[in-house]
């Protein structure tokens, strides 16, 4: 007996077509865990539909699958961005007459919500973690990095020039970005490991099982060292939101983390409550003139009422 998912066979029409669209998205530079995410949303779609071909496909039938499943606006908006791509890569290839999804009204993102880690939560799990756990967490709440690219960080990416130390981070899709940090992190990875891999992947007697952990092993780790509900990817969020609250600058805070929109930044940047009330407070003027000493102020006095009538 077989464990785990069992992977469906759609008709050849359609394995075909989305073969040759995944292919086409990342020759575009697509990130391979983007493009999973996408065909998965073609492939379900493609599985409901019961249709042998993409040509097939009608609008009414998108929009009754859309508009059918409790999903949120941000996943709604994901699989409109699927369909739609991949019936205009059928449209261009000849595989299809016209795109179906053409027409499906555009979805709003949910208002941002980010949640970073708190200091409480950043010092105890810096103070409970041991030596490599301490690492990954501060790459995550220091540098700003993702799991993935916590995982396949080498002591060879730190370098140093005139402004001081620096660290190239291996981003999504094969893409670089080079990240400032500060001499007390440099310093701690330097005396953590000497050459290579940061965190190689060794079994529990200390043979290398690869050159470096998952992903998945470093959210693991991290994660587990806070406390519930809360998770490796909160460091980011930390990090994001005290850039920018001690710079004011977005765009700064966008190349940090390596985000190719300024929109993708606001999603992990929360605003301090006090930088709502210095909104407030900045067009207050102190000089208004008081209120009067007598009356009350949604109350007309009889006199009030002769005098206007005069």
């Amino acid at each position: 007996m077989t464990s785990g998912p069992v992977r469906y066979t759609l008709p050849p029409a359609w394995e075909t077509a989305i073969r040759g669209w995944v292919g086409w998205l990342k020759l575009g530079g697509m990130a391979p865990s983007t493009a999973a995410l996408r065909r998965g949303h073609i492939r379900a779609f493609a599985r409901v539909s019961e249709l042998s071909a993409p040509s097939d496909v009608t609008v009414p039938l998108v929009v009754a699958y859309c508009s059918g499943r409790s999903w949120s606006n941000d996943h709604r908006k994901s699989v409109r961005g699927s369909l739609v791509s991949f019936f205009d890569w059928c449209v261009d290839n000849g595989l299809a007459t016209a795109n179906p999804a053409a027409s499906l009204p555009r979805v709003p993102g949910a208002k941002p919500r980010p949640r970073p880690a708190t200091d409480e939560i950043w010092n105890d799990l810096l103070s409970s973690a041991g030596p490599r756990e301490r690492m990954m967490a501060r790459l995550a709440g220091e540098v700003g990095m993702r799991r993935a690219e916590v995982a396949v960080c080498q002591r060879e990416d730190l370098v140093r020039d005139t402004d001081g130390w620096s660290l190239i981070v291996h981003g999504k899709g094969g893409k670089q970005r080079v990240v400032p940090v500060t001499d007390s992190l440099a310093e701690e990875i330097r005396e953590f490991c000497p050459r290579g891999f940061l965190f190689p992947s060794r079994d529990q007697w200390g043979n290398l099982l690869s050159p470096h952990v998952s992903a998945d092993c470093v959210g693991r780790l991290i994660s587990a060292l806070m406390p519930p509900g809360w998770s490796m990817h909160k460091l980011r969020h930390r990090f994001a939101t005290r850039g920018l609250a001690g710079t004011g600058n977005l765009i700064a805070v966008r190349d940090a983390l390596g985000h190719a929109s300024v929109a993708t930044t606001q999603i992990y940047t929360a605003v301090a409550p006090r930088a709502v009330r210095a909104v407030v407070e900045a067009p207050a003027d102190e000089r208004i003139a008081p209120r009067p000493p007598h009356g009350v102020g949604n109350v007309v006095s009889l006199g009030d009422r002769r005098r206007d009538a005069g």
